[in-house]
């Protein structure tokens, strides 16, 4: 007998920040996996686009507004959702963005903006969700977390903080919920290409990266595609029930290195 029901095979999927990078790229690989997707942002224009896209190609998909700082919001996203769709089975917690600053610097008002969006949204997320989750016995919850919360970096702002709480809350979430039914888990990014940040100034973003390298983080200038974090959430979801994967961290494969050309002289004819 195995010791546990197996997930079903379909699996409404729920998505904050779905509008573009690791979200988007979620929300297509889920539902090439027969997921039923449900795309939540601020920028519900695109993620009707996307959803369209998704339908188009023989799938489910649903857009809905969603603002993660707004529990009202939160609640509407959802029910709304789980209307659509069925009882939520995935969780993504994907919404979010970027503010470069120093910390003491940054305006408080704009501080707590950030800690708002990554923590206390995936917060109200979970509140919202995990007891449905609760009374079936089983369901995924993936936080998209950063290498910034162990490894913090100099001029992130809010970031880094946010970020560390939230894999705190995590860590912290796993615990509360074993034997439950429900998995609790982090997908930790390395450096990756998103539209977060990306509408920053040269004279911003030149003082970050010589503070990187001076602080020994800018090894290789490569970068992770958001479907490489795709691809690991679709790996945590998918584990098989009975195992839990609880941190999966994903890191740029550094350039191949140039190879000294080789020595062909035979050593018998070297003098």
């Amino acid at each position: 007998m195995p010791r546990f029901e197996p997930n079903p095979e379909r699996r409404p999927a729920v998505i904050s920040g779905a509008s573009s990078g690791i979200g988007t790229a979620t929300a297509y690989a889920l539902a090439d996996l027969g997921h039923p997707v449900a795309l939540g942002a601020r920028r519900v224009a695109e993620c009707e686009a996307i959803a369209e896209k998704i339908r188009a190609g023989g799938g489910e998909a649903f857009a809905h507004f969603l603002d993660v700082t707004d529990g009202a919001s939160v609640d509407e996203f959802v029910s709304a959702a789980e209307d659509a769709l069925g009882p939520t089975e995935i969780v993504l917690s994907g919404a979010g963005d970027l503010e470069f600053g120093a910390a003491d610097q940054m305006e408080p008002e704009r501080f707590l903006k950030q800690v708002e969006v990554h923590l206390v949204g995936a917060q109200r997320l979970a509140h919202r969700i995990l007891p449905g989750m609760r009374e079936r016995r089983r369901g995924d919850f993936v936080l998209i977390g950063s290498d910034c919360a162990d490894r913090p970096r100099p001029l992130m702002g809010a970031y880094d903080a946010a970020k560390a709480g939230l894999e705190a809350m995590g860590r912290q979430m796993r615990m509360e919920l074993e034997g439950t039914g429900i998995r609790a888990s982090i997908v930790r990014p390395g450096p990756t290409l998103t539209g977060m940040g990306m509408d920053s100034t040269p004279e911003v973003i030149g003082p970050l990266a010589e503070s990187w390298k001076t602080w020994g983080f800018a090894r290789h200038g490569y970068f992770l595609r958001a479907s490489d974090i795709a691809n690991a959430v679709v790996a945590v979801v998918s584990a098989p029930r009975g195992a839990h994967l609880v941190l999966i961290e994903v890191q740029p494969e550094a350039p191949l290195s140039v190879r000294e050309p080789e020595n062909h002289t035979d050593p018998k004819e070297a003098k």
